[in-house]
């Protein structure tokens, strides 16, 4: 049986924060509130590395603050994933190397082979410290709606997973074209070729960025899961006051023990398995994450 790990995919959300719901009232700093975290789960995603490059100093503080055996699983920043990334998250020494640019926003492909490797170079040692203590799990990649099976974004996949050689990748795609008929298989078969981890997601489904739970091990030593909730009404709404409204919901008792099975078989199939609840609005991920940690304990 492999060694499960239930957690988060945040420790400092706003509406977690404002909630006065989890940290009890002296966890007033970020090293108090990590350290409570860190006591009461054994994994946690790191999302601002999505919004900008991660600093090996956090990651030295994330490494201190926390016991022997806990795990961060770290989002890859948004330009490796495809997204449109505002000029103002590129480090500012690569913004001034690339002189004047008119577009707000600029994509991967926009930019020059010198200033990707120095993006990826200063993403790649900002997580050592994690590696040097072994508390890296996955760095994950979560690429847009946008991003359908295609063969030029395959390889694409494959670039990421050179780039940062010897880390676990693992990819979320959300496009429903990565897992409709018999694009599963070949997705499938994709992962397992190039050691990627299929991650396996619960979220509203009959959306084209819907991806079905495929309960697949594509890694031997790693799977991990992601749990978005079920929130129809927010999944794909327009002009929500803050990103986690869109998570807002709280899974019920029934829909937990209904996830403790499969998480449990892919207990017996993986080395090791995360799941990580991302309905991150409020205290939900937390209070779900306690929930079915005890009941796969029991």
């Amino acid at each position: 049986m492999g060694q499960i790990l239930v957690g988060t995919t945040s420790w400092t959300e706003k509406t977690l924060l404002d909630s006065g719901l989890f940290y009890p009232r002296e966890a007033r700093t970020a090293e108090a509130r990590l350290r409570f975290y860190a006591e009461q789960f054994p994994v946690v995603e790191v999302d601002s590395s999505y919004y900008g490059l991660p600093s090996e100093r956090n990651s030295v503080l994330w490494a201190k603050r926390t016991p022997a055996g806990f795990v961060f699983d770290v989002k890859a920043f948004r330009l490796f994933t495809l997204h449109q990334t505002p000029l103002e998250a590129l480090p500012a020494e690569v913004r001034e190397r690339l002189g004047p640019i008119e577009k707000k926003n600029v994509y991967y492909d926009d930019l020059p082979p010198t200033a990707r490797d120095d993006l990826w170079e200063r993403f790649r040692s900002a997580l050592d410290p994690l590696r040097q203590e072994g508390k890296l799990g996955a760095v994950v990649f979560q690429f847009p709606p946008w991003v359908m099976s295609r063969r030029s974004n395959r390889d694409h996949v494959i670039e990421c997973a050179r780039r940062l050689p010897g880390d676990a990748i693992a990819v979320e795609f959300r496009n429903h074209t990565w897992f409709e008929e018999h694009d599963a298989s070949r997705t499938l078969s994709f992962e397992r070729e190039h050691r990627l981890v299929n991650v396996i997601v619960d979220e509203p489904q009959g959306f084209s960025s819907s991806i079905p739970p495929v309960w697949e091990v594509t890694r031997p030593d790693l799977a991990i899961v992601r749990l978005h909730g079920r929130n129809r009404d927010t999944w794909e709404k327009k002009g929500l006051a803050t990103a986690a409204e869109r998570f807002d919901y709280r899974y019920s008792s029934a829909e937990m023990k209904a996830l403790a099975a499969p998480v449990a078989e892919l207990g017996r199939r993986a080395g090791t398995v995360h799941v990580l609840f991302n309905n991150c609005y409020r205290d939900h991920a937390q209070a779900n994450a306690a929930e079915l940690a005890a009941m796969l304990a029991g």
